[in-house]
């Protein structure tokens, strides 16, 4: 089963995802435009008030407030993911973006919220300030976004949704509960779970969202949308969803989410687990591919080769064949995304009708989670870049590279130079 993977390193913990801003914000080129008070990504000191001294001035002026704009979606998105803590690390995150402008990466997913529940950033909507939420590891979160905007880097924001240690804390009614004593449930790992049945997740996990978005955040991707997995699940209740499908649970959670940001221009995308994408039923967890497919911007399904049961297609060992673990997964999604387009359009076949053509409407929001991290298997730039080529021969053109150590295997990615224009790299959907 799809999991995410917690690393510890020194000195830093590794965790594994409101304002609308107009495309008239946007300069031409999709770069921001600043006020004359920011050049770039330095801020300039203001101006020393008329009579006042400079050393008074310092002790009695605020800093210049950053204009918050987006840039638009990447036609090919190709994302490397960083945590929270690694984000608040200022020469960590330097050489991560010092990567990304080198390289055909043009996107970065940061945490917003962890599965510990706390929001790394301080936050702006009064009620999720009041909720106690906000460990704040990323100070300069707005102005770290900016500056990758100024680099025409997409940024997206992850909200891990129903693993929250910190609001079952604070709300345990909202928890999934223990059927034999009516205690917090736990999965294997001591992680509380709230029930995904709960309206008032929902509306939580959109305010945090829509938060984002206004601070910067061009994307928001729910992460942990689904049922528990592991743990004592026949010692297991569900306060909102007991009786209920589970999948249909989860698709009036994705629909609400939809209604929430129609009209808001703020893009949404989920992460699924990878047999989404080959199996037809909800794997225990509530989660089918068709069901996400219609309520968000891009659904992201995590094939990482190393998740893959052996034997599974017949292929012993998963994790030595990365290439065809990815086209074989991504291909039958694919399929999927077509078929549901089909039966969306009302297409029935005859001889008198055309075969039918898609345009990609679900095709093109597919973009999958790959793997360069060692799990039961070496991963290198041979195994790295198989799955990025696997993943263009599925048709597809966009990918997010998950690294719970946020090292990334640099050689699996073609370089640019520095200084090329961000559309050799934000436009392409081929390898150069």
């Amino acid at each position: 089963m799809q999991t995410r993977f917690l690393l510890v390193i020194p000195l830093v913990v590794v965790i594994l995802g409101g304002l609308y801003i107009s495309a008239s914000s946007l300069g031409a080129s999709g770069k921001i435009e600043y006020s004359s008070a920011v050049q770039g990504s330095r801020l300039l000191s203001p101006a020393t008030p008329t009579g006042t001294s400079a050393k008074n001035s310092l002790a009695t002026t605020t800093p210049p407030k950053i204009i918050v704009t987006h840039v638009p979606t990447p036609r090919s998105v190709k994302a490397i993911y960083m945590t929270s803590w690694v984000a608040s690390t200022k020469d960590w995150r330097a050489d991560l973006v010092k990567f990304i402008d080198t390289t055909e990466i043009n996107a970065i997913v940061i945490d917003i919220k962890d599965d510990a529940g706390r929001i790394a950033y301080p936050v702006e909507d009064p009620i999720l300030k009041a909720s106690g939420a906000e460990q704040i590891r990323v100070k300069d979160m707005k102005a770290f976004i900016a500056d990758l905007h100024q680099r025409n880097i997409y940024v997206i924001g992850r909200v891990a949704v129903f693993q929250d240690a910190y609001m079952v804390k604070q709300k345990p009614e909202w928890a999934v509960k223990r059927a034999s004593d009516g205690a917090v449930w736990r999965d294997r790992k001591g992680i509380p779970w709230v029930d995904a049945g709960n309206p008032e997740a929902s509306l939580y996990a959109v305010r945090i969202g829509k938060d984002a978005h206004s601070v910067g955040f061009d994307e928001i991707n729910y992460d942990y949308i689904r049922f528990p997995s592991d743990g004592n699940m026949k010692d297991i209740a569900y306060p909102f969803s007991e009786g209920k499908i589970k999948h249909e649970v989860l698709r009036n959670f994705f629909a609400s989410l939809r209604k929430a940001f129609d009209g808001t221009g703020i893009v949404i995308s989920a992460d699924l687990f990878g047999m989404t994408t080959t199996n037809t039923d909800d794997l225990g967890i509530g989660q089918v591919l068709e069901d996400a497919l219609p309520y968000f911007d891009y659904v992201a399904p995590m094939v990482y080769p190393s998740h893959y049961p052996p034997g599974f297609n017949g292929w012993k060992n998963p994790n030595t064949v990365p290439y065809e673990i990815i086209k074989f997964s991504m291909s039958r999604a694919v399929e999927r995304a077509n078929v549901l387009e089909k039966k969306e359009s009302g297409y029935v076949a005859s001889s008198t009708t055309p075969p039918f053509v898609t345009t990609g409407k679900y095709k093109n929001k597919l973009r999958p989670w790959i793997q360069d991290f060692d799990y039961g298997g070496n991963y290198g730039p041979t195994e790295v870049r198989a799955q990025i080529t696997a993943t263009y021969d599925s048709g597809l053109s966009s990918f997010m590279v998950w690294d719970p150590g946020n090292k990334y295997t640099r050689a699996a990615f073609y370089k640019v130079e520095p200084d090329a224009p961000s559309s050799s790299r934000a436009g392409s959907t081929t390898p150069p």
